[in-house]
């Protein structure tokens, strides 16, 4: 049997999602008995973009039967697509909008799919953890992802959707990192004006930013830094080792879980491959609210707990 050979393009190496993303492709590629090579933009997506080309160009007996991506920036390549369909490699996109896959599909017979997680639900369950928190409403600074991002875009438009007019945002935004969250808090906190915000509740499109915000309001001086850091702050992607563990530890208050998608990308090629099994043109994954929106509001009502919940410090 052929080893089928398969690229993974990871947008970055420095968060915690794209991490499990990695170990997720590698453990399926181990059990399924692929290869699989994987390599990071640098959240440079026109790098990425020429990162792909080479892999697409190169002589036939070293191109990948397939090519796993997830955009690091506001495009999924179209262009690179078409020409990767062209050489008979297979295309699948990750956690991004695609509008080009209908018509690749009806001119290429290679696999051409779109894996995702449901994005506006992601950010429709972050408005009810928002609720949840704040009954009474309230003010929240919420850290979204990149302006090109469909992901972040979905997430905010969820998250708008099901809030409740009496809770108030105020929007930053950062790049999907610890270190980009942090300048930005930290840049935001040396304003006049955030010295007299009312805020209630620190939101961000993903853990690794909530993460970030923490470290920056840690940093400030003693005399703000204990309000800000018991104020509830949540995220998304909700990994075992750090989203989960942190709403555990009550450095957050809450989390969504968001299944890594490109172990179920080398499984489903491995089975298209080698079953002739078709592949979808899209497949939305549903994401899961730790804890559950009933235990938040069950634990927000009960003012020890919600204290204990605010009170944990990272590190």
């Amino acid at each position: 049997m052929k080893q089928h050979k398969f690229l993974l393009s990871l947008t970055n190496n420095d968060n915690d999602y794209q991490q499990e993303q990695a170990a997720a492709a590698e453990k399926a590629a181990r059990r399924l008995g692929v290869e699989v090579k994987i390599i990071h933009a640098n959240n440079d997506a026109v790098g990425q973009s020429q990162q792909l080309l080479e892999h697409v160009q190169c002589a036939p007996d070293l191109r990948p039967d397939a090519i796993i991506f997830e955009p690091a920036g506001g495009t999924a390549f179209p262009q690179v697509a078409r020409a990767a369909a062209a050489a008979g490699i297979g295309w699948v996109v990750l956690n991004h909008e695609v509008d080009y896959l209908p018509q690749l599909r009806r001119s290429y017979s290679v696999p051409l799919c779109a894996i995702s997680s449901d994005h506006e639900e992601i950010g429709k369950i972050q408005g009810k953890q928002f609720a949840a928190l704040l009954p009474n409403g309230g003010s929240v600074l919420y850290i979204e992802g990149p302006a090109n991002s469909s992901a972040a875009k979905e997430r905010t438009a969820g998250m708008n959707k099901s809030k409740p007019s009496n809770i108030q945002v105020k929007s930053m935004r950062a790049n999907w990192t610890e270190e980009s969250a942090y300048r930005a808090v930290s840049s935001w906190l040396r304003l006049s004006t955030s010295q007299g915000a009312r805020i209630d509740l620190v939101g961000a499109q993903d853990d690794s930013m909530a993460a970030g915000a923490r470290k920056a309001f840690a940093e400030i001086s003693q005399e703000h830094r204990e309000r800000w850091l018991n104020l509830p702050f949540t995220g998304c992607d909700g990994m075992p080792k750090t989203g989960q563990a942190w709403v555990r530890s009550g450095i957050l208050a809450a989390t969504i879980y968001i299944r890594p998608v490109a172990d179920l990308a080398i499984e489903m090629l491995v089975d298209c491959l080698r079953n002739s099994n078709g592949m979808p043109e899209e497949k939305l994954i549903a994401p899961e609210s730790i804890p559950s929106l009933d235990e938040l509001a069950k634990r927000t009502s009960q003012p020890n707990n919600a204290s204990a919940q605010r009170a944990g410090s990272r590190g």
